[in-house]
């Protein structure tokens, strides 16, 4: 366990957990659309710490480091980051999600593409949004799975909306849909939360934002090693660690 990791986790153990406190970490207004705090329970810390299967906020607070990052690489205006809590699958009416990410694409500032975590129940895939090219690139940690279709519904729908409130007008009657093949592969049933966070880092940390060409050839599929998914782990629990610091 990397050792900020387990820093935290005995300072949740020993301070937060008997005095049933909370980490609240503050989302800016530029991150999702709206300026509020995520709460991070004692359970979402430990459960990180432990690599078993992880909610929607220990992913939506390593997307806050992530925007840290694109602001320092001048890169916000070309990545931009959707809520999972408002897209995924217990967030409500399709017709509802929809809107919020049709809101979010209205933001798009040229060829800038959006990620969307997404869990359809029980299991978290990354959904890339490319409106320019009208097309959504689908990265899912398990073999052979076809994409969900409430979210293939939510995702064309809202590029619809945008299409009619932009007055575009469009060749096509949907968005393509790439499955990206070399999408590494988790080992077990319980690492797919990480192995999304580390897909969303991959695509960030690369300069050139080749993402397409790099995760699109299942004959060289991209592993990732433990080392990989400990990396976000790390930079997870120096941000949260961070965070804890500034509150006192």
């Amino acid at each position: 366990m990397p050792a900020p990791l387990l820093a935290l986790c005995q300072y949740v153990e020993t301070k937060l957990k008997p005095a049933n406190e909370i980490i609240a970490i503050h989302m800016l207004e530029e991150i999702f659309g709206t300026e509020h705090d995520t709460l991070l329970l004692c359970e979402d810390v430990l459960q990180f710490a432990s690599v078993v299967e992880i909610g929607s906020t220990v992913i939506a607070v390593y997307m806050r480091y992530l925007f840290d990052y694109l602001e320092i690489a001048n890169m916000v205006n070309l990545v931009g980051l959707v809520d999972l809590g408002q897209v995924s699958s217990q967030s409500g009416m399709v017709s509802h999600r929809s809107k919020y990410l049709s809101d979010c694409l209205k933001n798009a500032d040229g060829d800038q593409f959006y990620l969307v975590p997404y869990n359809p129940g029980g299991h978290w895939v990354l959904t890339i949004v490319r409106l320019v090219k009208e097309t959504v690139y689908y990265m899912d940690s398990l073999p052979n799975r076809s994409v969900d279709e409430d979210m293939r519904n939510i995702v064309n729908t809202s590029i619809n909306m945008y299409n009619s409130h932009t007055d575009k007008q469009s060749s096509r009657k949907s968005p393509i849909w790439k499955n990206l093949q070399g999408t590494p592969r988790q080992p077990t049933n319980v690492e797919c939360g990480y192995y999304m966070m580390r897909f969303m880092r991959d695509i960030i940390h690369d300069a050139g934002l080749g993402f397409e060409k790099k995760f699109d050839n299942e004959k060289e599929l991209v592993v990732y090693t433990q080392e990989h998914i400990d990396k976000v782990r790390l930079e997870w629990a120096k941000f949260v660690n961070k965070q804890l610091q500034n509150n006192i």
